[in-house]
């Protein structure tokens, strides 16, 4: 019974990394980063894990998904040098992120709801230049913002008007007026530019909104797996708080 006890408690490099599909160097990389806590040596330098080490092992694997290498490692740091607090600080911050980014779709998926009808029905109308487009005048009028705004979302690559080769005026084509009508719905819901401008690249890049659907129920689905992540990292983070005592 004591033979089969203290195998049970000690345990080798290679014990550890049979059950996850690891080298026994990377376990050893695993320790000497702090991700694991330090192990006791044999007489003959050998390292002596314990169960201890493969909840830690455990939790720092099981942390990954959700938050990344880096953060996973500086939460296991803080752990191990009983610097608790600080380790639950940070993730609290990716549970953050996260209801940002969630936070974020609401709002793109809002913006594109309000756009798609209003653009549809939209020609030409009486803020047309004649060639085709509009002015950034009446544009500006329709949106109730400024020219200035206009030409300064311009300048981030929210909008790309072409000039008029005879008058030298920015002139909005359709996709132009669908992208100045998302950006102005975005900023309406706190966004910053730099913020916007990757959403409108990227219904730019779908031909529209209505293919983006695709990319938002993708969008959907990344973000229910990083908070499934995130919960299956918090319950082995929290019986590893618990083995340490």
């Amino acid at each position: 019974m004591g033979r089969n006890l203290q195998n049970a408690e000690r345990l080798r490099p290679i014990d550890l990394a049979r059950g996850h599909g690891l080298s026994t160097q990377a376990v050893r990389n695993y320790e000497e980063a702090g991700i694991l806590p330090p192990a006791d040596r044999t007489p003959h330098g050998y390292r002596v894990y314990t169960p201890l080490h493969a909840g830690a092992l455990r939790a720092f694997l099981a942390l990954v998904p959700g938050h990344g290498h880096a953060v996973a490692t500086s939460i296991m740091r803080a752990v191990n040098r009983d610097a608790v607090d600080e380790a639950l600080r940070t993730v609290d911050e990716s549970h953050a992120r996260l209801l940002d980014d969630r936070r974020t779709l609401e709002a793109v998926e809002r913006a594109l709801g309000d756009l798609t009808p209003t653009t549809a029905a939209s020609g030409p109308g009486p803020a047309a230049s004649g060639t085709g487009g509009r002015f950034i005048g009446p544009l500006a009028g329709e949106l109730g913002i400024r020219p200035a705004t206009l030409r300064k979302w311009e300048r981030a690559g929210l909008v790309s008007p072409r000039r008029d080769p005879v008058t030298g005026y920015r002139v909005y084509a359709e996709a132009d007026v669908r992208d100045a009508r998302l950006a102005h719905q975005l900023r309406r819901g706190g966004y910053l530019l730099e913020q916007i401008a990757p959403i409108v690249a990227q219904v730019r890049s779908a031909g529209g909104p209505e293919p983006l659907a695709a990319a938002l129920h993708d969008w959907h689905g990344r973000l229910s797996a990083r908070g499934r992540a995130l919960l299956a990292g918090a319950a082995e983070l929290e019986a590893y708080l618990r083995a340490r005592g």
